[in-house]
């Protein structure tokens, strides 16, 4: 097998789909009704060893029953629906914040709990909340941004045709570009194939781009208008996406026109992972498909998304919190309670704080979680050091739905190869951001996430 192929392998069973679900059960089938149980439905398949290693050391601690269930990525909002159903639905499961309006009728208000009172400021910041209460609480704290090659860029900076002189000089959009468009001019000289992934819009690999680069347009509209939700929203910072978006069509390998939809999220992370590229936009979460390839751990830089807002030199990476545990309400008081302590435990006991950080490579939104609990990626390392300089980060706010993203991603494929222009994108992720926000209250009124003072 080839290592680009090992590549797509690793990728792959880090991603698994396609398989049903499966599940394990820690103590004794008839547990203590007494002292409740846990039912945990869980979306990270990725980590069903590690999950289940936490339920079982929660189970020696305390008596407690915890039964993990695990479905597919694929699979999973079926799994959930056909759950909760059952007599015996999940007393707990992973809810992102754009489905607040689908499941809110099952949610019990965590704001008063210890396991809400034990997140980080961030952590309640990123919150699923609408006016009144809090429904979920984030447990996976994650970053994005650009991540780059510190050797390549390195190797670059001693030709004397290069216009920095050192990584430490890409601080805003123009150098960004002007480097990128000069490491394009030269790739012969550098050994490269291009100096950006290719901007792939294929199913596996959309979501780079609808879910995490569009957030810094998000973010500062907000922050203009000093609230944190608009149901309409004019896209202000459009036109600094597209410039970005832009950048790494023409600084990419091969032809994005036939490219956009035919590299997966495998092809395009083997770009970077194989040392043919300078620059990689994704997460921390790349890491587990990086290391181990021909990019040293001492090698991987991140970079905020630089993309000419004014102001954002002042930001390091975005900060993502999309994979938050909820408490059924239609759970029994008692498995109600046993769910908040096993959560809490998690956010608590050193042994819970091991397996998640160094087995899971999470990093916890927990005050309880400091730097001894942090997990063992150079990519974290690197998007914390932005805030021990004192950066501010780019929050996520919420996105109307996965549907949403989809369009988005079909209207940037329209635009890339040719089909529709840049207007068409704007309109679509423009009127159905309306339509969906507009359908997400019709479905359950007052769901909306909630319109505060904007806070950094």
């Amino acid at each position: 097998m080839n290592k680009r192929a090992i590549i797509a392998a690793g990728t792959a069973a880090a991603m698994i789909v396609g398989l049903g679900a499966c599940g394990s059960s820690n103590g004794d089938s008839s547990g203590d009704t007494a002292q409740g149980k846990v039912y945990y439905l869980n979306s990270k398949p990725e980590v069903v060893d590690q999950f289940d290693e936490l339920a079982k050391a929660f189970t020696d601690e305390t008596g407690i029953k915890v039964d993990v269930v695990t479905a597919t990525m694929a699979d999973y909002e079926t799994t959930l629906t056909s759950e909760l159903a059952k007599s015996e639905p999940p007393t707990t499961w992973t809810m992102s914040p754009n489905d607040l309006a689908k499941y809110k009728k099952y949610l019990t208000p965590m704001q008063d709990t210890d396991v809400y009172k034990n997140l980080t400021d961030a952590g309640k910041a990123s919150a699923v909340q609408d006016s009144e209460n809090v429904y979920a609480i984030p447990y996976v704290q994650e970053w994005y941004g650009i991540i780059y090659n510190k050797k390549i860029v390195k190797d670059y900076c001693s030709k004397d045709y290069a216009v920095i002189k050192s990584a430490d000089d890409i601080k805003d959009w123009p150098t960004l570009k002007a480097v990128a468009e000069s490491m394009m001019e030269h790739k012969d000289d550098l050994g490269l194939e291009g100096a950006f992934t290719t901007p792939s819009v294929e199913n596996s690999d959309y979501y780079r781009f609808t879910a995490h680069m569009i957030r810094p347009a998000e973010y500062f509209e907000y922050k203009d208008n000093n609230t944190t939700f608009m149901p309409e929203i004019t896209w202000k910072y459009l036109d600094n996406y597209k410039d970005l978006y832009d950048l790494q069509v023409n600084t990419s390998p091969g032809d994005a026109k036939t490219d956009a939809t035919s590299m997966s999220y495998e092809d395009v992370t083997a770009q970077f992972s194989l040392g043919e590229v300078a620059f990689y936009p994704n997460g921390v979460w790349a890491y587990s498909q990086i290391k181990d390839n021909n990019v040293a751990d001492e090698d991987l830089g991140m970079l905020p998304y630089y993309m000419g807002i004014p102001g954002e030199e002042d930001y390091g990476p975005g900060v993502i919190m999309d994979n938050q545990w909820v408490v059924n309400k239609n759970a029994s008081k008692a498995d109600q309670e046993a769910t908040l302590k096993f959560i809490e435990w998690v956010q608590t006991s050193d042994e819970a704080k091991r397996i998640v950080a160094k087995e899971m490579g999470f990093a916890m939104p927990a005050t309880t979680y400091g730097d001894d609990a942090q997990p063992d990626n150079p990519l974290v390392d690197q998007a914390l050091a932005y805030q021990k300089e004192g950066k501010k980060y780019i929050r996520s706010f919420e996105l109307p739905s996965l549907a949403w993203q989809k369009d988005f991603g079909g209207a940037l494929l329209e635009y890339v190869q040719g089909t529709k222009d840049w207007d068409n994108v704007r309109k679509v992720i423009t009127d159905e951001w309306k339509s969906t926000w507009e359908a997400n209250e019709k479905a359950a009124p007052g769901s909306l996430p909630a319109q505060k003072e904007f806070t950094e």
